[in-house]
């Protein structure tokens, strides 16, 4: 006996298949944030002083851009959504972006390969970070934006030239010293 338009009983996703899904999202999101510095570390009081000299701001700026990138792009995207808040289409798209940033930046567990090409984090932040202002740029809400861009980044580039640097690992130190845009191909720190 056939049974047209009917519904089959089972499907091809199991819950034991959702189950494995879910657990593996939840150790991405935990390794995901692993990368995050602890905010402790990042808001010690008594790590904040002025720079001697421009030369010594700028070799601050670009450790601890490399130590807490994850932090800041954190810090950057929270002032953004606050920016959008009366902004439901901008905001939106924003979320839409954020679903993206979770996958291609946060939670990833592997490199990005793109035509064989291993993508550096760096890049991907980058990146990321062009393509969610000009998306947001197109809901026109771009005084918004501008101002949440200037002041996200005001914010990141005087923690990270007011936090001093000498209780930061010396890895991390020597990764700084590349700046905050990596080469394509090179292995992701």
């Amino acid at each position: 006996m056939t049974t047209y338009g009917t519904i089959p009983a089972s499907s091809s996703s199991t819950p034991a298949a959702n189950l494995e899904y879910i657990a593996r999202a939840k150790e991405r999101i935990r390794s995901g944030l692993a990368e995050r510095r602890p905010w402790k570390l990042m808001f010690d009081f008594r790590a904040l002083r002025l720079p001697a000299n421009f030369p010594d701001a700028l070799s601050r700026v670009r450790t601890n851009l490399s130590f807490f990138r994850t932090n800041y792009a954190m810090v950057f995207l929270l002032i953004l959504f606050l920016s959008l808040l009366w902004h439901p289409i901008s905001l939106i798209v924003f979320i839409v972006m954020m679903a993206a940033w979770l996958f291609l930046y946060f939670l990833r567990d592997e490199p990005l390969v793109v035509f064989g090409r291993t993508i550096d984090d760096r890049v991907i932040l980058a990146v990321m970070s062009v393509l969610t202002i000009v998306f947001l740029l197109l809901t026109h809400a771009t005084v918004n934006i501008l101002v949440a861009i200037l002041i996200g980044a005001v914010v990141v580039v005087l923690h990270a030239a007011m936090r001093k640097t000498d209780d930061l690992s010396g890895d991390e130190e020597a990764a700084g010293t590349r700046g905050l845009m990596g080469s394509v191909g090179s292995p992701s720190s």
